[in-house]
């Protein structure tokens, strides 16, 4: 059996993520598979804090988003 490479949609961008409590958080060239064209910031600040259990978060800032196509790496 051949393996068919598919490409998938994904967002690159960095954030930056205020705790109220204090201190932060920031990630770099981060990568996540979205369904369709685009998403927004909101659903990404979302998205992270929710799937990392953030707790006490202040502000978060998406930056340098972009939309790529790439083949599935799994």
């Amino acid at each position: 059996m051949s393996a068919v490479a598919t490409t998938q949609k994904r967002v690159v961008f960095d954030f930056e993520i205020d705790f109220s409590n204090g201190g932060g958080l920031q990630g770099q060239q981060f990568r996540l598979d979205i369904d369709g064209d685009d998403i927004s910031d909101a659903e990404l600040a979302d998205y992270i804090v929710d799937d990392m259990r953030l707790l006490m978060v202040g502000a978060v800032r998406i930056l340098n988003k972009r939309i790529i196509e790439e083949a599935h790496k799994r």
